[in-house]
């Protein structure tokens, strides 16, 4: 079994190949070359070949963003689970102080530094992008979709 490169800032971004490779260029083409042929001969049947072209497209990004908002969701009660059980007082007491975004960027924290890491988002209001570039000791995710 090979091993999983090591997870940093650099490199967690993820691409899920079968989606960003294959289906959202697909349907890209298939709107464009609707609109070409809608251009070229313009028919009703053209038209609605279009519509139908922009309505796949906005079906698979929406279906992506539902699975992605889940997956957020659920990393924010984790978070805040673990934020419950890593913090002292009077940290602890300020967990919903949090935004979405902060919460999620702080998963990649080791549970070492998350109580200086949070204390520093609440006193500085860091952004997500900051927070990720702050973390000395990277907790990898590699199950983000």
């Amino acid at each position: 079994m090979s091993q999983r490169k090591p997870q940093t800032y650099a490199n967690h971004t993820r691409f899920d190949p079968l989606f960003h490779y294959f289906l959202a260029p697909v349907l890209l083409i298939t709107l464009v070359a609707t609109i070409v042929h809608l251009v070229r001969h313009p028919h009703l049947g053209s038209a609605w070949h279009v519509v139908l072209a922009f309505a796949l497209l906005l079906i698979a990004g929406k279906a992506r963003s539902y699975a992605l908002k889940a997956q957020d969701r659920v990393i924010r009660l984790e978070e805040r689970m673990r934020l419950a059980t890593l913090l002292s007082e009077p940290l602890r007491s300020r967990i919903g102080e949090l935004q979405e975004r902060q919460l999620i960027a702080l998963r990649f924290a080791s549970d070492a530094e998350i109580p200086a890491l949070v204390e520093r988002t609440l006193k500085e209001n860091l952004t997500q992008k900051q927070i990720k570039q702050a973390i000395q000791n990277w907790r990898p995710d590699y199950f983000r979709v």
